[in-house]
Protein backbone atom coordinates (compact mmCIF):
# COMPACT_ATOMS: atom_id res chain seq x y z
CA UNK A 1 0.00 0.00 0.00
CA UNK A 2 3.13 1.99 0.61
CA UNK A 3 6.73 2.67 -0.80
CA UNK A 4 9.58 3.74 0.95
CA UNK A 5 12.59 5.08 -0.25
CA UNK A 6 15.43 5.70 1.60
CA UNK A 7 17.64 9.27 0.84
CA UNK A 8 21.35 9.75 1.14
CA UNK A 9 20.73 10.70 4.93
CA UNK A 10 19.63 7.75 6.61
CA UNK A 11 16.19 7.85 8.44
CA UNK A 12 15.63 10.82 6.17
CA UNK A 13 13.15 8.99 3.96
CA UNK A 14 10.78 9.64 1.59
CA UNK A 15 7.24 7.95 1.87
CA UNK A 16 4.88 6.71 -1.17
CA UNK A 17 1.00 6.45 -0.70
CA UNK A 18 0.20 4.46 -3.44
CA UNK A 19 -2.83 6.44 -5.59
CA UNK A 20 -5.63 4.54 -7.17
CA UNK A 21 -6.90 6.83 -10.01
CA UNK A 22 -9.92 6.66 -12.51
CA UNK A 23 -11.65 9.16 -14.41
CA UNK A 24 -12.92 11.52 -11.34
CA UNK A 25 -9.04 12.05 -10.33
CA UNK A 26 -7.76 9.30 -7.66
CA UNK A 27 -8.06 7.60 -3.98
CA UNK A 28 -4.78 7.84 -1.57
CA UNK A 29 -4.60 6.72 1.73
CA UNK A 30 -2.33 9.01 3.42
CA UNK A 31 -1.27 7.52 6.55
CA UNK A 32 -1.96 4.70 7.99
CA UNK A 33 -0.20 3.26 10.94
CA UNK A 34 -0.06 0.00 10.68
CA UNK A 35 1.14 -0.44 7.07
CA UNK A 36 4.08 2.01 8.13
CA UNK A 37 4.69 -0.11 11.52
CA UNK A 38 5.09 -3.29 9.20
CA UNK A 39 8.20 -1.89 6.84
CA UNK A 40 9.86 -0.13 10.00
CA UNK A 41 7.83 3.22 10.32
CA UNK A 42 6.01 3.04 13.98
CA UNK A 43 5.60 6.53 15.41
CA UNK A 44 3.10 7.98 17.19
CA UNK A 45 1.83 11.03 15.60
CA UNK A 46 0.22 13.70 18.42
CA UNK A 47 -0.45 16.57 16.39
CA UNK A 48 -1.47 17.98 12.65
CA UNK A 49 0.03 21.21 11.39
CA UNK A 50 -0.86 22.83 8.23
CA UNK A 51 0.03 26.20 6.87
CA UNK A 52 -0.58 28.13 3.76
CA UNK A 53 1.90 30.46 2.05
CA UNK A 54 -0.10 32.63 -0.38
CA UNK A 55 3.72 33.33 -2.61
CA UNK A 56 5.81 31.56 -4.61
CA UNK A 57 9.41 31.61 -2.97
CA UNK A 58 7.92 31.66 1.12
CA UNK A 59 10.51 29.87 2.93
CA UNK A 60 9.84 28.58 6.26
CA UNK A 61 13.31 27.05 7.90
CA UNK A 62 14.70 25.87 9.21
CA UNK A 63 13.56 24.66 12.43
CA UNK A 64 12.97 22.06 15.00
CA UNK A 65 12.38 21.52 19.04
CA UNK A 66 15.05 20.74 21.49
CA UNK A 67 14.67 17.49 23.29
CA UNK A 68 12.18 16.44 25.50
CA UNK A 69 9.82 17.91 22.66
CA UNK A 70 12.01 16.93 19.79
CA UNK A 71 9.77 15.97 16.87
CA UNK A 72 9.73 13.28 13.88
CA UNK A 73 7.63 15.08 11.11
CA UNK A 74 5.65 13.35 8.53
CA UNK A 75 5.68 16.32 5.98
CA UNK A 76 3.07 16.44 2.63
CA UNK A 77 1.58 18.95 0.66
CA UNK A 78 -2.00 19.75 -0.09
CA UNK A 79 -2.06 22.16 -2.88
CA UNK A 80 1.09 23.43 -4.86
CA UNK A 81 4.23 22.36 -4.45
CA UNK A 82 7.35 22.93 -1.83
CA UNK A 83 11.47 22.28 -1.98
CA UNK A 84 11.35 20.06 1.25
CA UNK A 85 14.31 20.49 3.25
CA UNK A 86 16.10 18.17 6.10
CA UNK A 87 19.45 19.07 7.85
CA UNK A 88 21.50 16.76 10.15
CA UNK A 89 21.95 18.57 13.44
CA UNK A 90 23.29 15.52 15.60
CA UNK A 91 26.47 16.60 16.76
CA UNK A 92 28.85 13.32 15.75
CA UNK A 93 26.46 12.15 13.06
CA UNK A 94 28.65 10.99 10.03
CA UNK A 95 26.17 13.37 7.79
CA UNK A 96 26.27 16.42 10.53
CA UNK A 97 25.42 19.40 8.54
CA UNK A 98 24.54 17.72 5.75
CA UNK A 99 20.88 17.68 4.29
CA UNK A 100 18.05 15.72 2.06
CA UNK A 101 16.40 18.20 -0.24
CA UNK A 102 13.09 16.38 -2.10
CA UNK A 103 10.29 18.49 -4.14
CA UNK A 104 6.97 17.19 -2.11
CA UNK A 105 4.07 18.62 -4.74
CA UNK A 106 0.18 17.79 -5.13
CA UNK A 107 1.27 15.93 -8.21
CA UNK A 108 3.72 13.67 -6.77
CA UNK A 109 1.67 12.88 -3.35
CA UNK A 110 5.42 11.83 -2.30
CA UNK A 111 5.71 12.63 1.79
CA UNK A 112 9.21 13.12 3.92
CA UNK A 113 9.69 11.48 6.82
CA UNK A 114 12.20 13.91 8.88
CA UNK A 115 13.36 12.02 12.50
CA UNK A 116 14.11 13.92 15.32
CA UNK A 117 17.65 15.38 15.43
CA UNK A 118 16.79 17.16 12.42
CA UNK A 119 16.14 21.10 11.11
CA UNK A 120 13.17 20.98 8.92
CA UNK A 121 12.27 23.76 6.32
CA UNK A 122 10.76 23.88 3.13
CA UNK A 123 10.67 26.83 0.60
CA UNK A 124 7.03 27.27 -1.87
CA UNK A 125 7.51 26.60 -5.08
CA UNK A 126 4.27 27.18 -6.64
CA UNK A 127 1.65 30.32 -5.02
CA UNK A 128 -1.24 29.11 -2.95
CA UNK A 129 0.55 26.02 -0.97
CA UNK A 130 -0.77 24.63 1.69
CA UNK A 131 1.74 22.01 3.24
CA UNK A 132 0.44 19.32 6.09
CA UNK A 133 2.70 17.90 8.15
CA UNK A 134 2.18 14.68 11.01
CA UNK A 135 4.08 15.64 14.47
CA UNK A 136 5.03 13.16 17.69
CA UNK A 137 5.51 15.67 19.99
CA UNK A 138 3.60 18.82 21.32
CA UNK A 139 4.36 22.23 20.23
CA UNK A 140 6.47 23.70 22.95
CA UNK A 141 7.45 27.34 22.43
CA UNK A 142 10.43 26.78 25.41
CA UNK A 143 12.27 23.88 23.39
CA UNK A 144 11.11 25.99 19.80
CA UNK A 145 14.34 26.61 17.93
CA UNK A 146 15.86 26.87 14.33
CA UNK A 147 18.90 27.74 12.11
CA UNK A 148 18.97 30.73 9.28
CA UNK A 149 17.97 29.72 6.06
CA UNK A 150 20.02 30.84 4.00
CA UNK A 151 23.70 29.23 6.38
CA UNK A 152 26.26 29.11 3.95
CA UNK A 153 27.16 26.18 5.23
CA UNK A 154 24.88 23.71 4.68
CA UNK A 155 25.04 25.06 0.93
CA UNK A 156 21.18 23.93 0.81
CA UNK A 157 20.31 25.04 -3.26
CA UNK A 158 17.51 27.36 -2.46
CA UNK A 159 15.12 28.00 -5.60
CA UNK A 160 15.01 31.46 -4.36
CA UNK A 161 17.41 34.30 -3.98
CA UNK A 162 17.71 36.82 -0.91
CA UNK A 163 16.10 39.86 -2.52
CA UNK A 164 13.09 37.60 -3.51
CA UNK A 165 12.50 35.97 -0.53
CA UNK A 166 8.85 36.24 1.79
CA UNK A 167 10.49 35.36 5.15
CA UNK A 168 9.36 36.04 8.51
CA UNK A 169 10.80 38.22 11.08
CA UNK A 170 11.71 35.39 13.53
CA UNK A 171 13.04 33.59 11.02
CA UNK A 172 15.49 35.89 9.29
CA UNK A 173 16.87 36.71 12.80
CA UNK A 174 17.78 32.79 13.43
CA UNK A 175 21.76 31.90 14.33
CA UNK A 176 23.71 29.80 11.64
CA UNK A 177 24.46 26.58 12.97
CA UNK A 178 27.95 27.19 14.12
CA UNK A 179 26.43 30.01 16.14
CA UNK A 180 23.75 27.58 16.99
CA UNK A 181 23.74 25.91 21.54
CA UNK A 182 23.03 22.22 19.62
CA UNK A 183 21.03 20.09 21.91
CA UNK A 184 21.53 17.34 20.02
CA UNK A 185 24.00 14.40 19.92
CA UNK A 186 24.37 11.08 17.61
CA UNK A 187 22.80 8.40 19.36
CA UNK A 188 21.72 10.15 22.28
CA UNK A 189 17.96 10.38 20.94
Amino acid sequence: MVEIEETAIPGVRIVKPRRFGDARGYFSETFNRRALAEIGIDIDFVQDNESFSAASGTVRALHFQAPGFAQTKLVRVLSGAILDVAVDIRRGSPTYARHVAVTLSTDNGQQLLVPKGFAHGFCTLAPDTRVFYKVDAYYSQAHDAGIVWDDPDLAVDWPVTPDKVTLSDKDAALPRLANLTNPFTYGAI
